[in-house]
Protein backbone atom coordinates (compact mmCIF):
# COMPACT_ATOMS: atom_id res chain seq x y z
CA UNK A 1 0.00 0.00 0.00
CA UNK A 2 1.08 3.57 -0.76
CA UNK A 3 1.13 5.50 2.51
CA UNK A 4 0.90 9.05 1.07
CA UNK A 5 -1.80 11.06 -0.61
CA UNK A 6 -0.66 12.78 -3.80
CA UNK A 7 -1.03 16.43 -4.84
CA UNK A 8 -4.08 16.20 -7.08
CA UNK A 9 -6.10 19.40 -6.53
CA UNK A 10 -5.30 22.88 -7.86
CA UNK A 11 -6.51 26.35 -6.87
CA UNK A 12 -9.85 26.11 -8.77
CA UNK A 13 -10.79 22.97 -6.85
CA UNK A 14 -9.72 24.53 -3.54
CA UNK A 15 -11.82 27.66 -4.19
CA UNK A 16 -14.72 25.52 -5.41
CA UNK A 17 -14.49 23.45 -2.24
CA UNK A 18 -14.74 26.51 -0.02
CA UNK A 19 -17.65 28.04 -1.94
CA UNK A 20 -19.21 24.73 -2.92
CA UNK A 21 -19.17 23.15 0.53
CA UNK A 22 -20.59 26.22 2.25
CA UNK A 23 -23.16 27.34 -0.33
CA UNK A 24 -25.70 24.75 -1.22
CA UNK A 25 -28.13 24.14 1.59
CA UNK A 26 -27.83 26.56 4.50
CA UNK A 27 -28.90 29.55 2.45
CA UNK A 28 -32.10 27.67 1.49
CA UNK A 29 -32.51 25.55 4.63
CA UNK A 30 -31.88 28.28 7.21
CA UNK A 31 -33.39 31.36 5.51
CA UNK A 32 -36.86 30.33 6.65
CA UNK A 33 -35.61 29.61 10.19
CA UNK A 34 -34.00 33.05 10.41
CA UNK A 35 -37.24 34.69 9.30
CA UNK A 36 -39.20 32.70 11.87
CA UNK A 37 -36.72 33.39 14.69
CA UNK A 38 -36.82 37.13 14.05
CA UNK A 39 -40.59 37.30 13.53
CA UNK A 40 -40.03 38.29 9.92
CA UNK A 41 -37.69 41.17 10.81
CA UNK A 42 -35.48 41.37 7.73
CA UNK A 43 -33.15 43.93 9.26
CA UNK A 44 -32.28 41.64 12.19
CA UNK A 45 -31.91 38.74 9.78
CA UNK A 46 -29.53 40.68 7.55
CA UNK A 47 -27.54 41.73 10.62
CA UNK A 48 -27.23 38.05 11.59
CA UNK A 49 -26.04 37.12 8.08
CA UNK A 50 -23.53 39.97 8.19
CA UNK A 51 -22.16 39.17 11.67
CA UNK A 52 -21.97 35.47 10.88
CA UNK A 53 -20.05 36.28 7.71
CA UNK A 54 -17.59 38.54 9.53
CA UNK A 55 -16.90 35.84 12.12
CA UNK A 56 -16.38 33.26 9.39
CA UNK A 57 -14.03 35.61 7.51
CA UNK A 58 -12.02 36.34 10.66
CA UNK A 59 -11.67 32.62 11.36
CA UNK A 60 -10.75 31.90 7.73
CA UNK A 61 -8.12 34.64 7.77
CA UNK A 62 -6.58 33.22 10.96
CA UNK A 63 -6.36 29.74 9.47
CA UNK A 64 -5.15 31.19 6.17
CA UNK A 65 -2.14 32.64 8.01
CA UNK A 66 -1.49 29.23 9.57
CA UNK A 67 -1.90 27.55 6.18
CA UNK A 68 1.10 29.53 4.91
CA UNK A 69 3.22 27.94 7.64
CA UNK A 70 1.98 24.38 8.22
CA UNK A 71 1.20 21.71 5.62
CA UNK A 72 0.97 18.08 6.65
CA UNK A 73 -2.30 16.14 6.50
CA UNK A 74 -5.52 17.22 8.16
CA UNK A 75 -5.56 21.01 7.86
CA UNK A 76 -6.87 22.44 11.13
CA UNK A 77 -5.47 19.39 12.92
CA UNK A 78 -2.02 20.41 11.64
CA UNK A 79 -2.50 23.92 12.99
CA UNK A 80 -3.60 22.63 16.40
CA UNK A 81 -0.60 20.29 16.52
CA UNK A 82 1.87 23.04 15.62
CA UNK A 83 0.48 25.57 18.10
CA UNK A 84 -1.09 23.74 21.06
CA UNK A 85 0.45 20.28 20.80
CA UNK A 86 -0.07 16.80 19.42
CA UNK A 87 -2.48 15.63 22.12
CA UNK A 88 -4.82 18.59 21.66
CA UNK A 89 -4.62 18.10 17.89
CA UNK A 90 -5.69 14.50 18.36
CA UNK A 91 -8.80 15.45 20.36
CA UNK A 92 -9.73 18.14 17.85
CA UNK A 93 -9.23 15.70 14.98
CA UNK A 94 -11.26 13.06 16.81
CA UNK A 95 -14.12 15.51 17.36
CA UNK A 96 -14.08 16.56 13.70
CA UNK A 97 -13.98 12.95 12.50
CA UNK A 98 -16.67 11.37 14.67
CA UNK A 99 -18.97 14.30 15.51
CA UNK A 100 -18.65 17.48 13.48
CA UNK A 101 -18.08 16.32 9.90
CA UNK A 102 -20.50 13.36 10.14
CA UNK A 103 -23.20 15.57 11.70
CA UNK A 104 -22.91 18.10 8.90
CA UNK A 105 -22.73 15.45 6.19
CA UNK A 106 -25.73 13.48 7.44
CA UNK A 107 -27.77 16.69 7.77
CA UNK A 108 -26.86 17.77 4.25
CA UNK A 109 -27.77 14.38 2.80
CA UNK A 110 -31.18 14.76 4.46
CA UNK A 111 -31.55 18.33 3.15
CA UNK A 112 -30.83 17.03 -0.38
CA UNK A 113 -33.46 14.33 0.14
CA UNK A 114 -35.82 16.89 1.68
CA UNK A 115 -35.86 19.05 -1.43
CA UNK A 116 -36.07 15.96 -3.65
CA UNK A 117 -39.21 14.98 -1.73
CA UNK A 118 -40.61 18.48 -2.22
CA UNK A 119 -40.24 17.94 -5.97
CA UNK A 120 -41.69 14.41 -5.87
CA UNK A 121 -44.49 15.19 -3.42
CA UNK A 122 -43.29 12.97 -0.56
CA UNK A 123 -43.51 13.88 3.12
CA UNK A 124 -40.09 15.10 4.29
CA UNK A 125 -40.40 12.97 7.45
CA UNK A 126 -41.50 9.83 5.61
CA UNK A 127 -39.71 6.54 5.07
CA UNK A 128 -38.95 7.39 1.42
CA UNK A 129 -37.19 10.57 2.55
CA UNK A 130 -34.93 8.59 4.90
CA UNK A 131 -34.27 6.05 2.14
CA UNK A 132 -33.32 8.80 -0.33
CA UNK A 133 -31.07 10.33 2.35
CA UNK A 134 -29.15 7.08 2.75
CA UNK A 135 -29.02 6.58 -1.02
CA UNK A 136 -27.44 9.99 -1.53
CA UNK A 137 -24.96 9.32 1.27
CA UNK A 138 -23.78 6.05 -0.28
CA UNK A 139 -23.62 7.50 -3.79
CA UNK A 140 -21.46 10.43 -2.70
CA UNK A 141 -19.27 8.08 -0.66
CA UNK A 142 -18.57 5.87 -3.68
CA UNK A 143 -17.84 8.91 -5.85
CA UNK A 144 -15.21 10.08 -3.37
CA UNK A 145 -13.58 6.72 -2.74
CA UNK A 146 -13.65 5.19 -6.21
CA UNK A 147 -12.96 8.34 -8.25
CA UNK A 148 -11.57 11.12 -6.00
CA UNK A 149 -10.42 13.23 -8.96
CA UNK A 150 -13.90 13.00 -10.46
CA UNK A 151 -15.28 14.05 -7.07
CA UNK A 152 -13.07 17.17 -7.31
CA UNK A 153 -14.37 17.94 -10.81
CA UNK A 154 -17.93 17.34 -9.59
CA UNK A 155 -17.35 19.86 -6.81
CA UNK A 156 -16.18 22.51 -9.29
CA UNK A 157 -19.11 21.92 -11.67
CA UNK A 158 -21.69 21.87 -8.86
CA UNK A 159 -20.31 25.16 -7.55
CA UNK A 160 -21.15 26.74 -10.90
CA UNK A 161 -24.55 25.01 -11.01
CA UNK A 162 -25.57 26.10 -7.52
CA UNK A 163 -24.79 29.76 -8.20
CA UNK A 164 -27.36 29.86 -11.02
CA UNK A 165 -30.56 29.75 -8.89
CA UNK A 166 -29.01 31.82 -6.09
CA UNK A 167 -27.84 34.67 -8.31
CA UNK A 168 -31.06 34.59 -10.33
CA UNK A 169 -33.06 34.93 -7.13
CA UNK A 170 -30.80 37.73 -5.93
CA UNK A 171 -31.10 39.73 -9.16
CA UNK A 172 -34.65 39.00 -10.35
CA UNK A 173 -36.15 38.86 -6.85
CA UNK A 174 -34.68 42.21 -5.87
CA UNK A 175 -35.77 43.86 -9.12
CA UNK A 176 -39.28 42.41 -8.91
CA UNK A 177 -39.61 43.32 -5.24
CA UNK A 178 -38.59 46.92 -5.87
CA UNK A 179 -41.01 47.19 -8.79
CA UNK A 180 -43.97 45.73 -6.89
CA UNK A 181 -43.18 47.33 -3.54
CA UNK A 182 -43.05 43.92 -1.83
CA UNK A 183 -39.40 44.34 -0.85
CA UNK A 184 -40.11 47.59 1.00
CA UNK A 185 -43.18 46.04 2.60
CA UNK A 186 -41.19 43.03 3.84
CA UNK A 187 -38.53 45.33 5.27
CA UNK A 188 -41.04 47.42 7.20
CA UNK A 189 -43.43 44.68 8.37
CA UNK A 190 -42.36 42.76 11.47
CA UNK A 191 -44.37 40.13 13.30
CA UNK A 192 -42.61 40.86 16.57
CA UNK A 193 -44.90 38.67 18.61
CA UNK A 194 -43.73 35.62 16.68
CA UNK A 195 -40.03 36.20 17.37
CA UNK A 196 -38.11 33.91 19.73
CA UNK A 197 -36.64 35.10 23.03
CA UNK A 198 -33.19 35.91 21.62
CA UNK A 199 -33.89 36.53 17.92
CA UNK A 200 -30.45 37.81 16.93
CA UNK A 201 -28.58 35.01 18.70
CA UNK A 202 -30.94 32.34 17.36
CA UNK A 203 -30.58 33.74 13.85
CA UNK A 204 -26.82 33.93 14.28
CA UNK A 205 -26.70 30.26 15.29
CA UNK A 206 -28.59 29.45 12.08
CA UNK A 207 -26.18 31.49 9.97
CA UNK A 208 -23.32 29.63 11.65
CA UNK A 209 -24.62 26.43 10.06
CA UNK A 210 -24.99 28.21 6.72
CA UNK A 211 -21.41 29.54 6.82
CA UNK A 212 -19.82 26.40 8.22
CA UNK A 213 -17.98 24.00 5.98
CA UNK A 214 -15.14 26.20 4.74
CA UNK A 215 -12.81 24.56 7.25
CA UNK A 216 -13.43 21.28 5.40
CA UNK A 217 -11.18 22.60 2.62
CA UNK A 218 -8.24 22.46 5.02
CA UNK A 219 -8.65 18.67 5.32
CA UNK A 220 -7.22 18.22 1.81
CA UNK A 221 -4.27 20.59 2.33
CA UNK A 222 -1.89 17.67 1.85
CA UNK A 223 -3.49 17.04 -1.57
CA UNK A 224 -3.53 20.67 -2.82
CA UNK A 225 -0.81 21.76 -5.19
CA UNK A 226 1.26 24.64 -3.76
CA UNK A 227 -0.94 24.52 -0.65
CA UNK A 228 0.88 27.34 1.16
CA UNK A 229 -0.25 29.72 -1.58
CA UNK A 230 -3.50 28.23 -2.88
CA UNK A 231 -5.24 27.28 0.35
CA UNK A 232 -5.04 30.75 1.98
CA UNK A 233 -6.33 32.34 -1.23
CA UNK A 234 -9.21 29.88 -1.36
CA UNK A 235 -10.15 30.44 2.28
CA UNK A 236 -10.14 34.24 2.32
CA UNK A 237 -11.66 34.97 -1.08
CA UNK A 238 -14.06 32.04 -0.89
CA UNK A 239 -15.61 33.01 2.46
CA UNK A 240 -15.75 36.69 1.49
CA UNK A 241 -17.64 35.85 -1.70
CA UNK A 242 -20.02 33.63 0.23
CA UNK A 243 -21.07 36.43 2.59
CA UNK A 244 -21.90 38.74 -0.33
CA UNK A 245 -23.86 36.00 -2.12
CA UNK A 246 -25.86 35.14 1.00
CA UNK A 247 -26.83 38.76 1.63
CA UNK A 248 -27.93 39.23 -1.99
CA UNK A 249 -30.02 36.03 -1.94
CA UNK A 250 -31.70 36.93 1.35
CA UNK A 251 -32.74 40.32 -0.03
CA UNK A 252 -33.80 38.75 -3.34
CA UNK A 253 -36.12 36.20 -1.75
CA UNK A 254 -37.74 39.02 0.26
CA UNK A 255 -38.66 40.57 -3.07
CA UNK A 256 -40.20 37.35 -4.37
CA UNK A 257 -42.77 36.37 -1.72
CA UNK A 258 -44.13 37.88 1.49
CA UNK A 259 -42.18 36.97 4.62
CA UNK A 260 -45.28 35.31 6.06
CA UNK A 261 -45.40 32.89 3.10
CA UNK A 262 -41.79 31.81 3.70
CA UNK A 263 -42.41 31.40 7.42
CA UNK A 264 -45.61 29.37 7.02
CA UNK A 265 -44.52 27.02 4.25
CA UNK A 266 -41.25 25.68 5.64
CA UNK A 267 -39.47 23.43 3.16
CA UNK A 268 -41.82 24.55 0.35
CA UNK A 269 -41.03 28.23 0.83
CA UNK A 270 -38.02 28.34 -1.50
CA UNK A 271 -39.90 26.50 -4.25
CA UNK A 272 -42.85 28.88 -3.93
CA UNK A 273 -40.48 31.83 -4.25
CA UNK A 274 -38.95 30.48 -7.47
CA UNK A 275 -42.37 29.63 -8.89
CA UNK A 276 -43.67 33.11 -8.06
CA UNK A 277 -40.82 34.71 -9.99
CA UNK A 278 -40.33 32.36 -12.91
CA UNK A 279 -43.62 30.45 -13.21
CA UNK A 280 -44.40 26.87 -12.10
CA UNK A 281 -42.40 25.08 -14.83
CA UNK A 282 -39.29 27.24 -14.78
CA UNK A 283 -39.52 27.50 -11.01
CA UNK A 284 -39.51 23.71 -10.67
CA UNK A 285 -36.59 23.46 -13.11
CA UNK A 286 -34.58 25.94 -11.06
CA UNK A 287 -35.51 24.03 -7.93
CA UNK A 288 -33.77 20.99 -9.46
CA UNK A 289 -30.66 23.16 -9.41
CA UNK A 290 -31.24 23.65 -5.69
CA UNK A 291 -31.19 19.86 -5.18
CA UNK A 292 -27.98 19.59 -7.21
CA UNK A 293 -26.58 22.43 -5.16
CA UNK A 294 -27.20 20.50 -1.95
CA UNK A 295 -25.60 17.38 -3.43
CA UNK A 296 -22.51 19.40 -4.30
CA UNK A 297 -22.27 20.42 -0.66
CA UNK A 298 -22.68 16.78 0.41
CA UNK A 299 -19.82 15.86 -1.91
CA UNK A 300 -17.46 18.38 -0.34
CA UNK A 301 -18.38 17.33 3.19
CA UNK A 302 -17.92 13.66 2.32
CA UNK A 303 -14.38 14.56 1.22
CA UNK A 304 -13.73 15.46 4.85
CA UNK A 305 -15.50 12.40 6.27
CA UNK A 306 -13.48 10.03 4.12
CA UNK A 307 -10.22 11.58 5.31
CA UNK A 308 -10.90 12.47 8.97
CA UNK A 309 -9.85 9.23 10.63
CA UNK A 310 -6.97 8.89 8.17
CA UNK A 311 -5.50 12.18 9.45
CA UNK A 312 -5.41 10.62 12.94
CA UNK A 313 -4.16 7.23 11.78
CA UNK A 314 -1.33 8.87 9.82
CA UNK A 315 -0.11 10.14 13.20
CA UNK A 316 -0.44 6.69 14.79
CA UNK A 317 -3.55 7.77 16.72
CA UNK A 318 -7.13 6.61 16.96
CA UNK A 319 -8.67 3.16 16.41
CA UNK A 320 -6.54 0.68 14.46
CA UNK A 321 -4.12 3.25 12.97
CA UNK A 322 -2.17 0.60 11.06
CA UNK A 323 -5.40 -0.25 9.19
CA UNK A 324 -6.94 3.19 8.76
CA UNK A 325 -3.66 4.76 7.57
CA UNK A 326 -3.53 2.53 4.49
CA UNK A 327 -3.91 4.27 1.13
CA UNK A 328 -5.09 2.35 -1.91
CA UNK A 329 -2.53 2.32 -4.75
CA UNK A 330 -5.18 2.51 -7.48
CA UNK A 331 -7.52 5.23 -6.17
CA UNK A 332 -4.98 6.99 -3.89
CA UNK A 333 -7.66 7.07 -1.19
CA UNK A 334 -7.66 5.80 2.42
CA UNK A 335 -10.50 3.38 1.75
CA UNK A 336 -10.55 1.80 5.22
CA UNK A 337 -10.77 5.19 6.92
CA UNK A 338 -13.37 6.28 4.37
CA UNK A 339 -15.56 3.26 5.13
CA UNK A 340 -15.35 3.98 8.86
CA UNK A 341 -16.33 7.61 8.11
CA UNK A 342 -19.37 6.43 6.15
CA UNK A 343 -20.48 4.26 9.06
CA UNK A 344 -20.26 7.18 11.50
CA UNK A 345 -22.22 9.38 9.07
CA UNK A 346 -24.96 6.76 8.85
CA UNK A 347 -25.22 6.55 12.65
CA UNK A 348 -25.53 10.34 12.99
CA UNK A 349 -28.09 10.34 10.17
CA UNK A 350 -30.29 7.93 12.14
CA UNK A 351 -29.91 10.12 15.23
CA UNK A 352 -30.75 13.29 13.28
CA UNK A 353 -33.83 11.69 11.76
CA UNK A 354 -35.32 10.18 14.91
CA UNK A 355 -33.97 12.67 17.46
CA UNK A 356 -33.86 16.08 15.80
CA UNK A 357 -36.65 15.67 13.24
CA UNK A 358 -39.14 13.24 14.78
CA UNK A 359 -38.38 14.18 18.40
CA UNK A 360 -38.71 10.48 19.24
CA UNK A 361 -35.89 10.30 21.81
CA UNK A 362 -37.60 12.27 24.58
CA UNK A 363 -35.37 14.82 26.30
CA UNK A 364 -32.24 13.11 25.00
CA UNK A 365 -32.24 14.95 21.70
CA UNK A 366 -30.68 18.07 20.23
CA UNK A 367 -30.19 19.71 16.85
CA UNK A 368 -27.12 17.90 15.55
CA UNK A 369 -26.93 20.26 12.58
CA UNK A 370 -26.08 23.31 14.71
CA UNK A 371 -25.01 22.49 18.27
CA UNK A 372 -21.62 20.92 17.36
CA UNK A 373 -20.63 24.38 16.14
CA UNK A 374 -20.49 25.49 19.80
CA UNK A 375 -17.68 23.09 20.68
CA UNK A 376 -15.99 23.61 17.31
CA UNK A 377 -15.54 27.34 17.92
CA UNK A 378 -14.60 26.68 21.54
CA UNK A 379 -11.86 24.30 20.41
CA UNK A 380 -10.51 26.93 18.00
CA UNK A 381 -9.85 29.38 20.85
CA UNK A 382 -6.65 27.79 22.28
CA UNK A 383 -5.23 27.60 18.75
CA UNK A 384 -5.60 31.36 18.28
CA UNK A 385 -4.06 32.12 21.67
CA UNK A 386 -1.10 29.79 21.19
CA UNK A 387 -0.45 31.12 17.70
CA UNK A 388 -0.10 34.64 19.12
CA UNK A 389 2.36 33.32 21.69
CA UNK A 390 4.60 31.00 19.66
CA UNK A 391 4.77 32.62 16.20
CA UNK A 392 7.19 35.40 17.08
CA UNK A 393 8.48 35.72 13.52
CA UNK A 394 5.11 36.87 12.18
CA UNK A 395 4.37 40.60 11.62
CA UNK A 396 2.19 42.11 14.39
CA UNK A 397 -0.95 42.26 12.24
CA UNK A 398 -0.76 38.58 11.32
CA UNK A 399 0.41 37.50 14.77
CA UNK A 400 -1.98 39.48 16.98
CA UNK A 401 -4.75 41.34 15.15
CA UNK A 402 -6.09 38.54 12.91
CA UNK A 403 -6.17 35.77 15.57
CA UNK A 404 -7.55 38.24 18.17
CA UNK A 405 -10.47 39.06 15.88
CA UNK A 406 -11.02 35.35 15.24
CA UNK A 407 -10.91 34.70 19.00
CA UNK A 408 -13.51 37.39 19.70
CA UNK A 409 -15.73 36.02 16.95
CA UNK A 410 -15.39 32.50 18.33
CA UNK A 411 -16.40 33.59 21.85
CA UNK A 412 -19.39 35.45 20.42
CA UNK A 413 -20.47 32.39 18.42
CA UNK A 414 -20.22 30.09 21.45
CA UNK A 415 -22.31 32.51 23.51
CA UNK A 416 -24.89 32.82 20.73
CA UNK A 417 -25.26 29.06 20.49
CA UNK A 418 -25.70 28.61 24.23
CA UNK A 419 -28.26 31.42 24.52
CA UNK A 420 -30.12 30.11 21.50
CA UNK A 421 -30.41 26.46 22.57
CA UNK A 422 -30.23 26.82 26.37
CA UNK A 423 -31.03 23.43 28.01
CA UNK A 424 -30.50 21.52 24.75
CA UNK A 425 -26.89 22.63 25.01
CA UNK A 426 -26.50 20.53 28.18
CA UNK A 427 -27.70 17.38 26.41
CA UNK A 428 -25.32 18.03 23.54
CA UNK A 429 -22.37 18.67 25.88
CA UNK A 430 -23.09 15.36 27.61
CA UNK A 431 -22.90 13.54 24.27
CA UNK A 432 -19.78 15.53 23.38
CA UNK A 433 -18.15 14.47 26.67
CA UNK A 434 -18.97 10.81 25.98
CA UNK A 435 -17.37 11.01 22.54
CA UNK A 436 -14.30 12.69 23.99
CA UNK A 437 -14.07 9.94 26.61
CA UNK A 438 -14.24 7.35 23.85
CA UNK A 439 -11.51 9.29 22.05
CA UNK A 440 -9.37 9.07 25.17
CA UNK A 441 -9.72 5.28 25.14
CA UNK A 442 -8.78 5.20 21.44
CA UNK A 443 -5.98 7.77 21.68
CA UNK A 444 -3.01 5.48 21.48
CA UNK A 445 -4.54 3.09 18.98
CA UNK A 446 -6.23 1.31 21.86
CA UNK A 447 -8.55 -0.57 19.57
CA UNK A 448 -5.75 -1.87 17.41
Amino acid sequence: MDEQLTKKYGLPTAVAMVIGIVIGSGVFFKAEKILTATGGDLKTGILAWFLGGLIAIASACAFAVMATRYVKVGGVVDYAEATVGSRYAYYLGWFLSVVYFPCLTSTLCWVSARYTCVLLGYDILSGPCLAITMLYMVMIYFLNTVAPKLAGHFEVSMTVVKLVPILLMAAVGTAAGLRSGLLVENFTLTLAGDAVQHPLFTALAATAFAYEGWVVATTINGEIKNAKRNLPLALVFGVGAIMVIYLLYYVGIAGAVPNQVMMENGERGARLAYSALFGPVAGSALFVFVVLSCLGTCNGLMMACTRGLYALAARGKGPKPELLAQVDRVTNMPNNAASAGLLVCALWCVYFYFGTLLNALGPFRFDSSELPIITLYAMYLPIYLRFMRVCRDEPPFRRFVIPALAFAGGVFMVAAGILSYQTDTLWYLLVFALFMLLGRVMEGGGAS
